[in-house]
């Protein structure tokens, strides 16, 4: 047992064994108890032989450790059974001096413990001394083949000699002697030294030692290894075992009570031991080495040289300080001549260089007195000049073997140089400074020798003497030289003893050497330009300084590292391998930080375009392998991915390649494209030299198969995975083995195959579970992790879980602190809206791995604060994903789920009512897996949930609270819920078996309510609720009428208890099932059940009474016609109660019920009921009226075309009481349908009735009947159906135009609550409603203008603008028909202004104003004109004090809506409507102005005239409550000059929009000039006017003219007459007829303003001669405007006659027959300009000619120009006030004038309404 023990430690996998561990179980093995008997049997050899053998104390670590902890127990027991024994105590001491600081703290533990120091066992104190025996066992262990035995065995051997300093020389002479003994004699030697036999030469650890034949008759061997052996009656040959060696006899059984007493570990057989005795001789001859004293040639071989090699290495130890050995003269003498005799002499190489450091060592340490000095040099000194040793200081050692020939002389020569150099350490003073130069110049010709053994050997020593004597003055010179030969050294051992000497001159000497002698700007400038043989020199002088000043000179390469890289690509092959050396080196010696700044360096060398620097980057990434365990471990995780791949360039996206490599890819992607052979050959060749460091076996046995996966993913992957996967592990994985396995498993959980990633994920998620410490695998975590991830969102179940399961093993093992994005990403993901099921299924499987590695607490913690909540999140994926989680944490959780049941149960019931069926699916799995999982240690909890659900609301629910209940019954029961039928016999038995099982489960009263759950969800209303309840029934249940007896009174009182829910759904289901009980039970059940419904219906609440009824209708429903005429007393009675209840719910379901009955017995039931309602209405008790009323409504709901010709009468007999309208409006309710048939009774009669209210005070009695009486026309109106709509408008509508006032009003208010009541279904019928109600607002009565205003504003209110604005048309065209009827009817006011009545109440106008707007605001074109020009229309009709209120109202939706793009009559609508607006609203509006100003002023550039001409109107109308003028007048001023943005002269129709603009300037300035406050803005408009005075355009000059004639006009007197001189009388001879023109019209506009009366009458004379000039002018434009303007001069003239008499011929001239019309029409509007100036211009006889001339032309036959005069003579005549200038005219004209002006006057002229100043002035 304790081998099996032993072999389970010696592997890695032993560290996964706990309580107890390995250690523990083998302790316990050697556990004796000794409490019976203390003197009970010991523990014999065989069974201690498993400790001290290879296994144990000097197996592996684990082994060792155990070992010890087992020897200490053993001795603690039976202390003395190890006491004493030199074996076990070899071992011990041995482990005690192990490099390994367990090992070594175990055993001193143990040691101290065998040899009674129990109290000091954990002290660091002094050890016991070993017995005095310890050099025989001690030495064969000093050639062991394990490095560390053999390492601490030599260090156990030299603390043994400072214990005994007598056995020192022994001691020494014992090693000594054994190393004679196993050296070849002479002849060997020579033949070694020719050549033939040679051993070659050994590595830096001992080789493996082949046991060596033993001699024939030799009686003695080796030590025994204790290995038990059966037991024999014959001696063994040569040998004995260690019960013989402590002379133990066999003892006697000691029986008691019949049985023998032994250990409990020990065998029954085995003796037991008495008191040891020891045999020395037999003892001693254990541990000789069978030395033959025959004399024969021996050859020498692998065994001998480990001996030899052991032997020198444990003389080396002896110069151990902490070992405290004094070694007096003499022994120095026999250890020094031993090692110069033999041990440099070796022909061994290993053995040479280990002789050579031990002599260096055993001279400096005991070399130091004077004695010992005297001693040595001139031994030495005779040694380096002949070769020879003098063997007499060997002393009693053998000499005949000492090699004397000349191979073995030069091997002295090389190795004493360097004891020399020792010797040279000690020397001191003046007179020994020569002695110490020639030492150190010695030791530098040593370095030339050709072998690097002794070239590391001599510089080890020189850099000792760097201090010594005068050697640090000759510093520069040595190494002056030693640069030399480095670099210019011809032969290759000259360069590189040069370059050790060079580090060990700078170790000796300090690094501020290498600064001071400027060493490595040398070495770099050597390896950059020197020849390829300084640069090899130069590349083993940085290897060599690296190598011995090591962390020192860390700075020093980040330097050089360049030109190493540089040296790869040198074209010599010793340059490229010194530099693959120096690399490796290099390597081996950084620490960590170095690793960190080294990699930028290597990685810029990929953008060298050489590609032997390519190539060298790889080589130095694979130099890393040589870094230490730690650095290597650091830089792994960078190194391999790059390397792996460089194998792939071809193969590899760049998308892969920034996956995979992070932080490098840009160099990578560069290096690795490269197409030369040679850069993967070196990655290769990378690769190689990392696994060659791996040191797990398993993982070292696979390397060529995981370097194919690397090499050649496509192909390897698999097989890597696969690999891996049948590998068995019983070693730990270090992190070089992650260096290869990491890339192998990103390869894999990358591919597309599904197996692959499945393999890649097992592997990850077992990792931890191997890796000695898992700290190792973090740096791969962020290359795995993300690969992980996807993979976990993999399509494939199977890939998912394994995903999911080894993130679970991987937060288990490495801890969830390590991924702190883990689970924050995995709940992210869950909640994800664009992610899909599949991926929300793996994160949920991957979340409910990492909680449950996380531990209980950590699962209930997240799942109640950060999963649960979410199941009402907004978003369906979200919700989704907390299902998925309770799909796979019950199952993975096992029983520990139990405490999260019931929180996860809402969420559950929840999912399985959600919208979205992706939801609802993953609810139904997660609820199937707790079932199966929990159903039945937990059905406690999860039974109520399920009732519970068969009766929810959502039929959702219900389908999946039947599923699982079913899947849960179906456990308990032993079966599965049957498909199809299930009627064959094994159906019924399984049924039969599940039932018991059930009832024996459940028991009898939970299985009786559970099976009438179930049965009540037969009649469910989904039919898909009813296919599953039927399944389910028929899986429990195998003889359906049996079951329903045994459960009929419980079920009875759950449909009792359904129909009294008051919840529709469960009282529909409810009745179901009654029906189909009483259908399957028949009269078995009636005599049960109808006496519990009578009993509820009495009792009962609305609810129950409700419930009863729809019972009462199943199973009126369900049963025969015999069954109801047995039951009829009890059912007419429950019906006809029913009917007359106060719940309308319960009327409602007992006209069903009697409908039912009126089905089956036909009128009887008719005959039963009515009468008896008939007569109750009439009764004096109010509730029986109520009652009978209500009875009566629930029969007319299904058989009111029978009744109603009956009732209708009799509730309509005048007066209409308020019983009877009551009882009117509640049958209006339920005979909708047919009630419109009777409207020509119903509606004239309460119109009528209500009429008659009118105008009397309507007492305390008759309110609430007039109340009634409205209330029902407002039930009659709301209930008939759409097919009576019509009737009932058209009979409301026949009474609006009666003559009765009463009946007018009654009607618009039936027409107001038609609409009220009505929803959408009369807007067929809006012209007739509107039609009436328009009509009304010309009424005469304010009562009927109140009721039509109600009435608008109900229609207004209730239909949508948008609907009533389809008949604006209508409207507007109606409204204006009743304008025009208004007034043109008898007493109409004519042409006078005209208010409509029904807008000049409160608020009248407001009911048309919304669809007025919504016309203006959203209509087309067309309805947009049509409402603008309408409002403006209804805005006439009203007065400004009803206006008031609405103007605001009205303003912003025209304003907002005239800026767009409307067609031109739109616009004119709207700013016609505007300006009737501003005319009536004034200052109310001044809020607004800005808006006005900015939408007229850009009207003015609308293309249409008719639009500019209205704007000019509307800003006329603007002026009075305009306060700021002067941006207006800028603006206008800026637009008239064409600078304006919408005024440029290259815009088409410049030129009208520019004669707009100056319009709206003169009307601006003549309506609110004086309002202007800037001295500038008046001047600004008379200086425009003055510029456009030669426009080429006429419109503009006449505009132009208005603008100076209003701005005059606002000037003064000063300033025009300014202008007068210098623009109009200022004739240079040269104006031009368009100057000349304007000229008149300014003239014209000038006199016609109020400054033209105070202009001086010279200026007067001037402007009247200049006209009479302009009448002849010859340009016809020019006349026309003299014409008009002569006319103001006659009109401002303060002579009147001398200026007319002036002026006379001039007028009759143009006015002459021959003239064009044009001059006519201006003769006319001059005179009409005149009079209107001064009407008594003409007057008598001085204006006659002028009056005779005007009647004449005003009866031509020209159309225009007879209208320009009848408006002169309208004026002259002063026709508006009466014919007073007529009389005048006719006492001095001519007989033939007057009778054709009286006649003109009496049809044409009084017929005028009058002539505008804005057309003349």
């Amino acid at each position: 047992m304790a081998s099996a023990v032993l072999e389970l430690l010696s592997h890695d996998r032993s560290q996964t064994f706990t309580d107890p561990t390995p250690s523990d179980a083998l302790v316990s093995c050697y556990n004796i108890d000794t409490s019976a008997d203390p003197g009970g049997l010991a523990l014999t050899s065989a069974e201690l032989a498993p400790l001290l053998g290879d296994t144990g104390a000097l197996g592996v670590k684990n082994c060792r450790i155990a070992s010890m902890l087992a020897l200490a127990s053993i001795a603690s027991q039976q202390p003395h059974r190890l006491k004493g024994n030199p074996l076990i105590e070899n071992r011990i001491w041995v482990n005690c001096f192990d490099q390994n600081e367990s090992i070594k703290k175990e055993a001193r533990k143990t040691w101290r413990v065998v040899n009674g120091t129990e109290e000091d066992a954990n002290s660091d104190g002094p050890l016991p001394a070993p017995s005095k025996m310890y050099a025989v066992p001690l030495i064969p262990l000093l050639s062991h083949s394990d490095s560390s035995i053999a390492n601490a065995a030599a260090a156990a051997f030299a603390h043994a000699v400072g214990m005994h300093q007598d056995t020192a020389e022994k001691s020494v002479v014992r090693l000594c002697s054994t190393f004679i003994d196993s050296y070849p004699t002479s002849s060997t030697s020579k033949a070694d030294a020719s050549g033939s036999g040679s051993v070659p030469p050994s590595s830096s650890s001992p080789l493996h030692p082949v046991p060596a034949a033993a001699p024939k008759k030799s009686k003695v061997k080796r030590i025994d290894t204790g290995l038990p052996k059966k037991p024999a009656k014959k001696k063994t040959v040569g040998g004995t075992s260690l019960s013989k060696l402590t002379a133990t006899t066999k003892p006697k059984k000691k029986v008691v009570g019949g049985k023998s007493i032994s250990s409990r570990t020990v065998k029954p057989k085995i003796p037991q031991a008495k008191e040891r005795t020891f045999d020395k001789e037999l003892l001693e001859s254990q541990f000789q080495t069978g030395v033959s004293t025959k004399k024969i040639e021996e050859r020498d071989d692998e065994t001998k040289v480990s001996t030899r090699l052991g032997i020198v290495r444990s003389i080396m130890a002896l110069s151990d300080r902490s070992a405290n050995i004094v070694l007096d003269l003499p022994v120095l003498k026999v250890t020094v001549a031993f090692l110069m005799t033999y041990g440099l002499a070796d022909g061994s190489e290993a053995v040479r260089n280990c002789a050579r450091d031990a002599s260096r060592e055993i001279v400096a340490a005991y070399g130091a007195s004077d004695e010992a000095i005297e001693f040595l040099l001139p031994h030495f000194e005779s040694i380096l000049s002949t070769g020879q040793p003098d063997v007499s200081y060997l002393g009693s050692l053998s000499k005949e073997k000492a090699p004397k020939d000349v191979s073995a002389s030069d091997r002295r020569k090389e190795g004493v140089v360097v004891a020399l150099g020792s010797v040279a350490l000690h020397l001191s003073g003046e007179e020994n400074e020569k002695k110490i130069d020639e030492t150190i110049d010695m030791l530098l010709d040593a370095l030339k020798t050709p072998s690097e053994d002794v070239q590391s050997s001599v510089a080890a020593c020189l850099s000792k003497l760097m201090k010594k004597g005068r050697t640090q003055d000759r510093i520069e010179a040595i190494l002056t030289s030693l640069i030399n030969d480095c670099l210019g050294g011809d032969k290759l051992a000259t360069r590189r003893g040069a370059a050790y000497g060079i580090s060990a001159v700078v170790k000796g000497s300090g690094i501020a050497t290498l600064k001071k002698y400027e060493i490595v700007k040398q070495l770099e400038d050597a390896c950059v330009n020197g020849p390829s043989s300084a640069k090899e020199g130069a590349l083993f002088a940085i290897e060599l300084l690296c190598d011995r000043l090591a962390l020192l000179f860390e700075p020093y390469v980040i330097v050089l590292l360049p030109s190493l890289l540089k040296a790869f690509s040198d074209s010599s092959d010793h340059v490229r391998m010194a530099a693959s050396h120096t690399a490796g080196l290099i390597m081996s010696k950084l620490s960590a930080h170095g690793v960190k700044l080294v990699m930028p360096a290597v990685l810029t060398a990929f953008d060298d375009p050489n590609w032997r620097t390519k190539q060298a980057s790889i080589h130095m990434l694979g130099s890393m392998s040589h870094c230490a365990p730690k650095q290597l471990a650091t830089s792994l995780p960078r190194i391999v991915p790059q390397l792996t791949e460089a194998f792939t360039e071809s193969h590899c996206a760049p998308k892969q390649l920034a996956t995979s490599l992070p932080r490098i890819v840009p160099k990578l992607t560069e290096a690795f494209t490269d197409t030369h052979p040679r850069v993967k050959a070196s990655a290769e060749e990378a690769l190689d030299e990392i696994s060659k460091v791996i040191r797990n076996p398993e993982i070292a046995s696979i390397s060529p198969i995981l370097l194919k996966a690397l090499i050649d993913p496509a192909t390897g992957t698999l097989n890597g995975l696969e690999t891996l996967i049948e590998t068995e592990f019983l070693h730990a994985i270090d992190a070089p083995s992650l260096a290869l396995i990491v890339p192998v498993l990103h390869r894999g959980l990358r591919d597309r195959a599904a197996t692959t990633k499945r393999y890649g994920a097992l592997i990850a998620g077992n990792i931890c579970t191997m890796i000695h410490d898992p700290r190792d695998f973090v740096p791969y975590l962020s290359t795995l992790l993300p690969d992980l991830k996807s993979v976990l969102l993999d399509p494939i179940p199977d890939v998912r879980s394994t995903a999911a399961k080894a993130l679970g093993s991987l937060s288990r093992g490495l801890g969830e602190d390590t991924f702190p994005e883990l689970r924050p990403w995995l709940i992210e993901t869950l909640q994800a809206e664009g992610g899909s099921s599949v991926e929300r299924s793996g994160a949920a499987q991957g979340l409910t791995e990492v909680l449950i590695a996380g531990g209980a607490g950590l699962v209930e913690d997240v799942m109640l604060e950060e999963i649960l909540p979410l199941k009402s999140h907004p978003k369906p994926g979200t919700r989704e994903g907390v299902l998925w989680v309770l799909t796979f944490m019950p199952a993975s959780l096992g029983q520990g789920f139990a405490s999260l049941i019931d929180p996860s149960l809402p969420a559950l019931l929840s999912g399985l009512a959600d919208e979205v069926e992706s939801v609802r699916d993953v609810a139904l799995r997660a609820g199937r897996v707790l079932v199966r999982s929990q159903g039945k240690p937990h059905i406690d909890k999860i039974l109520p949930p399920l009732e519970n659900g068969l009766s929810d609301d959502d039929y959702r629910i219900r389908v999946a609270s039947l599923t699982l209940l079913g899947d849960l019954l179906g456990m308990l029961g032993g079966t599965k819920v049957v498909k199809g039928d299930a009627d064959t016999q094994d159906d019924v038995r399984a049924a039969e078996r599940a039932q018991a099982q059930i009832a024996l489960v459940l028991g009898s009263d939970t299985r009786k309510r559970l099976l009438s759950r179930l049965y009540l969800t037969r009649s469910d209303t989904a039919a898909v609720v009813r296919q599953i309840s039927v399944q389910v029934w028929k899986t429990v249940v195998s003889v359906t009428p049996r079951t329903l007896r045994e459960i009929l009174p419980v079920l009875v009182g759950q449909i009792v208890d359904a129909l009294a829910s008051g919840h529709p759904e469960q009282t529909e289901v409810a009745g179901r099932c009654l029906g189909d009980i009483v259908g399957k039970l028949g009269d078995a059940v009636l005599p049960e059940i109808m006496p519990v419904l009578q009993a509820a219906l009495s009792s009962g609440d609305e609810h129950t009474r409700r419930g009863v009824c729809v019972g009462l209708s199943e199973i009126i429903n369900c049963s025969s016609k015999d069954q109801i005429s047995k039951y009829l007393a009890i059912l007419v009675k429950s019906v006809q109660d029913a009917l007359c209840d106060e719940d309308n719910g319960v009327r409602e379901m007992a006209a069903l019920c009697f409908q039912g009955l009126y089905g089956l017995v036909g009128s009887r039931a008719l005959d039963e009921v009515v009468p008896v309602l008939l007569s109750s209405m009439e009764s004096e008790d109010e509730d029986e009226k109520v009652r009978a009323v209500n009875g009566l409504t629930g029969i007319l709901s299904i058989r009111s075309r029978e009744l109603l010709p009956y009732l209708i009468p009799r509730l309509m007999t005048k007066p209409i009481t308020k019983s009877h309208a009551d009882a009117l409006g509640q049958i209006a309710a339920v005979t909708g349908s047919t009630l419109h048939m009777h409207f020509s009774t119903i509606i004239p009669g309460l119109i009528s009735e209500l009429a008659s209210f009118y105008g009397r005070e309507v007492d305390g009695e008759e309110k609430p009947r007039e109340d009634a009486i409205r209330e029902c026309s407002r039930a009659v109106c709301g209930s008939v159906d759409e097919i009576g709509v019509n009737w009932l408008i058209s009979e409301a509508a026949s009474s609006c135009g009666s003559d009765k006032e009463s009946l007018r009003k009654e009607s618009c208010v039936m027409l107001q609550v038609i609409v009220e009541e009505r929803e959408n279904d009369f807007y067929e019928q809006l012209p007739i409603i509107l039609r009436e109600l328009l009509y009304r607002l010309n009424d005469d009565s304010t009562e009927v203008l109140k009721a039509n205003h109600q009435a608008l504003g109900a229609l207004s209110k209730h239909v949508p603008a948008e609907e009533l604005v389809k008949h604006i048309d209508f409207i507007r065209n109606l409204i204006a028909s009743m304008v025009s009827d208004a007034r043109r009817r008898k007493g109409g006011v004519g042409d006078g202004e005209f208010l409509m009545p029904g807008f000049n109440i409160q608020k009248g106008l407001e009911p048309l104003l919304p669809i007025y707007q919504r016309g203006i605001l959203y209509g087309n074109a067309s309805i947009r004109e049509t409402s603008a020009a309408g409002l403006g229309e209804l805005i006439a009709l009203t007065s400004t004090k009803f206006l008031a209120p609405l103007l605001i109202k009205m303003t912003g939706p025209l304003l907002r809506v005239v800026g767009d793009r409307n067609p031109s009559e739109v616009k004119i609508a709207i700013i016609q409507t505007l300006g009737l607006i501003l005319t009536k609203g004034g200052p109310a509006l001044r809020a607004f102005v800005p808006q006005f100003q900015t939408t007229f002023v850009k009207a003015l550039s609308d293309p249409s005239r008719r639009v500019r001409v209205e704007a000019i109107k509307a800003l006329a109308l603007l002026m009075p409550i305009s306060t700021r003028l002067d941006p207006l007048i800028k603006e206008l001023v800026t637009g008239s000059l064409g600078k304006g943005a919408a005024s440029s002269t290259e815009t088409a129709g410049a030129v009208t929009i520019q004669t707009a603009t100056l319009e709206a300037l003169s009307v601006v300035l003549r309506h609110g000039g004086e309002k202007a406050r800037l001295p500038a803005s008046i001047p600004s408009a008379l200086n425009a006017g003055t510029e456009l005075m030669t426009n080429e355009d006429e419109g503009v000059r006449e505009s132009a003219a208005k603008v100076i004639g209003a701005a005059c006009g606002l000037l003064g007197v000063d300033v025009t007459s300014d202008f007068i001189a210098d623009a109009i009388l200022n004739d240079s001879g040269r104006d031009s007829g368009e100057s000349r023109h304007c000229k008149a019209h300014c003239i014209h506009r000038i006199l016609a303003s109020p400054v033209g009366t105070e202009l001086d009458e010279a200026t007067h004379a001037e402007l009247l001669a200049l006209t009479k000039a302009l009448l002849i002018d010859d340009n016809r434009k020019v006349r026309e405007g003299a014409c008009v303007a002569i006319g103001a001069v006659l009109g401002r003239a303060s002579r009147i006659s001398e200026c007319l008499s002036e002026a006379e011929s001039s007028l009759l001239k143009a006015m002459d027959l021959q003239e064009p019309m044009e001059i006519h029409q201006a003769v006319a509007k001059g005179l009409s300009v005149a009079v209107r100036l001064n009407p008594d211009v003409l007057a008598g006889e001085k204006g006659l000619s002028l009056l005779d001339a005007s009647l004449k032309l005003a009866m031509s036959g020209v159309q225009r120009v007879q209208y320009s005069f009848n408006d002169f003579l309208w004026l002259a005549l002063d026709v508006q006030s009466g014919e007073g200038g007529l009389e005048s005219y006719l006492e001095i004209a001519s007989y033939e004038n007057s009778r054709t002006m009286k006649t003109l006057f009496t049809k044409v002229l009084v017929r005028m309404k009058g002539v505008s100043d804005d057309e003349i002035i």
